[in-house]
């Protein structure tokens, strides 16, 4: 039997409209379809979906077994992840060895901060797979907030939240712009960090770009904890006149 072939489809930021022409005929397609969320929601993959999915397709649902409770620094963390991304593939692998393809979708694009990274390197050596890019967060956010990032020979760093303070702090005094990410209950720590290297009052905060309930404002006025789905834009230069 010919095995099935994955598809790893990036879904873009939020708006069903901004995926690609090619996820969205994988999915209408797709026999199977995979998707990740926390075990109280349905997964904002699956929300972008919506009924572009085929009514007869089955699912597969992969419910993470934490998601903050537990920090990235905590060796219980990638030990128990690691288990989880392993039962992730062997379902997935289970329906491409009777022959079925799969998609699996991801938020954003697949390979930049996605999960479905963890389950392409578990099984592209064993099947066939297509990776479809999506549309980042970051363009999502800083195209909602009409706000050119780069200019010229301006480097673009991108920064997770989940780094230290100082380390944070280095890495935005030296980027001529910056895209801070996993922002949630490290927003304070981000903020500080900010301050410190001079750019807290370029930094521009969003909030669910591309979706309803999108917020962009300065930094400095943002008030209350950030979601998930938040990012912080530090633009570079001005563009040359």
């Amino acid at each position: 039997m010919t095995p099935g072939h994955l598809s790893i489809l990036g879904m873009g930021p939020g708006d069903p409209e901004l995926m690609t022409v090619k996820a969205a005929r994988l999915l209408r397609e797709a026999p199977v379809a995979a998707w990740f969320c926390r075990h109280d929601r349905p997964g904002h993959a699956r929300q972008i979906a919506g009924d572009m999915l085929s009514p007869h397709a089955e699912t597969l649902r992969f419910a993470y077994p934490f998601t903050t409770e537990i920090p990235v620094s905590d060796p219980a963390y990638l030990v128990r992840m690691a288990a989880f991304y392993d039962d992730c593939a062997n379902r997935i692998a289970d329906h491409l060895r009777k022959g079925q393809d799969v998609a699996l979708l991801c938020e954003g694009d697949p390979f930049l901060f996605g999960s479905a990274m963890y389950v392409f390197d578990r099984l592209h050596p064993r099947f066939d797979c297509t990776v479809v890019p999506g549309i980042t967060a970051m363009a999502g956010c800083w195209s909602a907030a009409q706000r050119p990032m780069v200019h010229g020979d301006d480097v673009l760093s991108v920064i997770p939240a989940t780094l230290d303070g100082e380390t944070l702090a280095e890495r935005l005094a030296q980027a001529d712009a910056a895209v801070i990410m996993k922002l949630g209950r490290n927003l304070e720590k981000v903020r500080k960090a900010l301050r410190h290297a001079g750019r807290e009052e370029r930094a521009i905060y969003v909030e669910r770009a591309t979706q309803p309930q999108q917020r962009c404002m300065k930094l400095t006025e943002m008030e209350g904890p950030a979601p998930y789905f938040s990012i912080i834009l530090v633009p570079g230069r001005e563009a040359a006149r």
